[in-house]
């Protein structure tokens, strides 16, 4: 894409497609300048995808100018006389019949110092260097990496190519930061969220905050087929596949008191070894309702999701990727049942309808108040439950689709409304092991945990 149309310098440079897409040859010396007619075939004024196209220099047809060796094309400023008897430099944006020069040679050109004269001026591109040169066309050897911002975008864009990605729950925290960090690698981002003012909020501050252009918003209540069904409607019709499903929405499933725990001003490292238990019992409260809901969110509300996304993400060029945050609440550690425990380690043992089974028995005894007699996790039930079942069913989905990279991710102990912000890091860092999953090569992991950016255990 052309980010701003400037041009500088007196050789003016432009877009030049495929061979059957170029204008007829510029004029040769005894008729230049070209007609108005002619000029208005010219490349300068038109935009082309990216992704076709090279980045080439022209010269004046009439007066060849000499060239740099490294520049691939770029003269010195002093070999330019801007006269009347010449025509502007945007109106000398015509391929040259000898003097066309891959992009190759764009980047030590960049080096030349730029003089006070008002025609300095070009539009700045970014290309992949993917595309192979037109026929006939000269190649010149690639700078240095470091010499030219332009070679270390392409070959960004190379290494990544576009992709599509959905994340739930995208309007903040660990959401929003995932949907920023994937749009800066260039992936095109759907942000999604129930309440639609701050979903599209959200996706303007990210256009305004980090200039980034990739990102659209979509709404989607994760707990409403319908909902799942509206959007996968739309990504077809846009584009056909998806490529990347990051299911982040999630809630904690309890009431709280949040004067009350702000007062008690646990430290980190008690949260973390699970040893708050009994403090938050005077603020913290597991209901049934709170608890269905947490389970029809973070669990079903996922497994509604992927199941509505699925036949788009096998249509994914790049190899799917699904990505479901989870937390350290799900290692089985935190399970006391040890029969159930070690029932859980086998996913092969398992499907979604035994799971619903389970989640059925441990509601059972939650209305009834027999969770610590049953076996069951008591602090945070509900939320634990959720995330140990989300473990299984990712290990149950990359089994089944082998195809694609499915894992989990614990974020870690991130400042989010989730947890109330007493966490411990920021949600930048928290949504790096997302990302990373997000972006995994073809023969990265799959059915695994990941403790933010590496394997961990939780089963």
């Amino acid at each position: 894409v052309i980010a701003r149309r400037r041009y500088h310098s007196p050789l003016a440079h432009c877009l030049v497609g495929p061979s059957d897409q170029l204008p007829p040859r510029a004029p040769a010396a005894g008729t230049w300048p070209p007609s108005p007619a002619q000029v208005s075939l010219g490349l300068g004024a038109r935009c082309y995808p990216y992704h076709q196209y090279q980045y080439h220099t022209l010269t004046h047809p009439a007066n060849p100018l000499p060239h740099t060796t490294r520049g691939g094309g770029r003269p010195a400023l002093s070999s330019f006389s801007p006269s009347h008897s010449h025509p502007h430099p945007r109106e000398m944006m015509r391929p040259s019949p000898c003097r066309v020069r891959p992009c190759a040679g764009a980047a030590a050109a960049a080096a030349i110092p730029i003089s006070s004269t008002r025609l300095h001026q070009r539009p700045r591109v970014i290309f992949p260097a993917a595309a192979a040169p037109m026929d006939g066309a000269t190649t010149r050897p690639s700078p240095p990496h470091h010499s030219h911002r332009l070679d270390a975008v392409s070959r960004e864009h190379e290494t990544i190519p576009e992709r599509l990605a959905v994340v739930t729950g995208g309007n903040r925290g660990i959401g929003l930061e995932v949907c920023r960090q994937l749009a800066v690698q260039g992936v095109m981002v759907i942000l999604t969220a129930r309440n639609e003012k701050r979903g599209k909020d959200a996706v303007e501050s990210l256009r305004h905050e980090c200039n980034l252009s990739n990102i659209t918003f979509h709404p989607l209540d994760i707990l409403d087929d319908d909902s799942t069904a509206s959007l996968a409607k739309h990504i077809e019709t846009r584009h056909g596949k998806l490529d990347i499903l990051v299911n982040n929405a999630g809630v904690g499933g309890v009431v709280v008191d949040q004067d009350g725990l702000r007062a008690l001003n646990i430290d980190p490292n008690t949260w973390l070894s699970g040893k708050a238990a009994h403090l938050l019992e005077r603020v913290v409260v597991q209901t049934y309702d709170e608890a269905v809901k947490c389970l029809d969110t973070n669990y079903y509300g996922i497994k509604r999701v992927t199941e509505g996304l699925l036949p788009l993400l096998k249509q994914s060029t790049s190899g799917a990727r699904i990505v479901n945050t989870t937390s350290l609440r799900s290692e089985l550690q935190r399970m006391p049942n040890e029969k159930l425990r070690e029932e859980l380690r086998n996913a092969d043992a398992w499907d979604e309808k035994r799971i619903e089974a389970m989640l059925d028995e441990f509601l059972e005894a939650l209305k009834h108040g027999r969770l610590e007699e049953a076996g069951w996790p008591t602090m945070l039930p509900a939320y634990s439950m959720s995330k140990m079942v989300v473990n299984l069913y990712t290990r149950i989905l990359a089994k089944r689709h082998p195809e694609m990279r499915i894992n989990c991710v614990h974020p870690g102990f991130v400042k989010t409304e989730i947890n109330w912000n007493t966490g411990v890091i920021p949600p930048e860092e928290g949504a790096r092991g997302a990302v990373k999953l997000a972006l995994l090569p073809d023969n990265g992991n799959t059915g695994c945990y990941f403790d933010q950016t590496e394997l961990g255990v939780a089963w």
